[in-house]
């Protein structure tokens, strides 16, 4: 049976490649066979992610991330002391990203006539799966990086095409996850310029009050790549139902993510096991469910796994062991009564309508 296409809308790739120095160009085997030995990092060995596991699961799109924040009182994964070298550890993961290009294992997307061109691509039977390029577009995971306003006309030129102003704790342009501040003064700037550019702004990991900003003043298009559910896992990482109802007013897609703490509100991070737990991947299916009732219909969900998002297998659910798995929603979906078309939706349909519509004005 012929795996359907998925669009995932949230993978750190890069951060690993550079930050964990994992090459995930390599089988995944021998990724977790080469950190076997190594304690520096919770995940380590217990990776899910790799260039060969998104061809075997018929991954053939992603957004793609840039991730690097700036904290000068704190230390940690993807945190530096100053906005220039948090700007050049972004460019150290775009020219990983170029590399992939260079060596035909990926293909970056930035408007509608190369997206066309790489969905040809794997739709065509006759090309080997190891032979199709991982296509990505380009996102900015908090705008931290960017020294000055000035500096997302560069980086709107090497291809970076969607946009958060915010990601953990507090930001340069906007407070994020954890804390309860909002949109700056210079986010509200930087919001002006996104939408002259017509980027997409990425509503994932604002603070409430940051959302509202976001959706009262931003006419561009906007989604939300990794998010669930409040009202089943009540943290303010979650999406609450009226800012899901905003979100479905402008026509956004909020992408389910994996991490087991957004998916049961028991687990926590370092503490819990998935398995005892029993957090499987039907869990996710529940927070669609909840925003499909809000909708109306299933045109506004998809899948940004934020796998290996600075955690493995041991934060993921137990039935999935690497991103291949994400097929196994298919099984989970028809036992839920969504339709052919449905399923359709949720693997690729919706993403790829919103981008359709973000870009043609183009």
């Amino acid at each position: 049976m012929k795996k359907r296409l998925i669009f995932d809308a949230h993978l750190d790739l890069a951060m690993n490649a550079i930050e964990w120095n994992r090459d995930i160009s390599r089988p995944l085997a021998e990724i977790r066979q080469c950190e076997r030995n190594l304690e520096d990092k919770p995940d380590r060995g217990k990776g899910t992610v790799c260039l060969p596991e998104l061809r075997k699961g018929n991954v053939g799109l992603v957004v793609a991330t840039q991730l690097a924040r700036v904290n000068e009182s704190s230390y940690g994964p993807t945190t530096w002391n100053s906005a220039q070298q948090a700007w050049a550890m972004t460019q150290a993961q775009l020219a990983w990203y170029r590399e992939m290009e260079a060596m035909g294992e990926m293909v970056q997307i930035t408007d509608l006539s190369g997206l066309d061109k790489h969905l040809a691509l794997w739709n065509d039977e006759e090309i080997a799966e190891g032979e199709k390029p991982i296509g990505y577009i380009l996102s900015l995971e908090g705008a931290d990086s960017l020294v000055n306003i000035d500096y997302l006309y560069r980086a709107y030129e090497y291809g970076l095409r969607a946009l958060g102003l915010s990601h953990f704790g507090p930001g340069r342009y906007a407070d994020g996850t954890k804390t309860a501040g909002r949109i700056h003064p210079q986010g509200l700037e930087l919001m002006k310029v996104m939408g002259e550019l017509n980027m997409i702004l990425d509503v994932t990991h604002l603070t409430d009050g940051g959302f509202n900003q976001a959706l009262d003043m931003y006419e561009g298009p906007l989604w939300a790549s990794h998010h669930n559910v409040r009202q089943l896992v009540p943290n303010q990482r979650q999406l609450t139902d009226e800012q899901i109802k905003k979100l479905v007013g402008r026509g956004a897609v909020i992408g389910g993510m994996l991490d087991c703490w957004a998916l049961d509100i028991r687990f926590i991070d370092m503490v819990s096991d998935p398995w005892q737990l029993d957090i499987r991947l039907e869990q996710l299916v529940d927070h669609w469910d909840h925003i499909c009732q809000i909708a109306g219909n299933t045109n506004h969900i998809g899948i940004g796994s934020d796998l290996d998002g600075i955690f493995g297998t041991e934060q993921s659910p137990w039935d999935l062991d690497s991103i291949v798995d994400l097929q196994k929603f298919e099984d989970v979906l028809r036992r839920r009564r969504y339709s052919e078309a449905d399923i359709n939706n949720i693997f690729h349909g919706n993403w790829l309508r919103f981008l359709r519509n973000a870009w043609k004005k183009v």
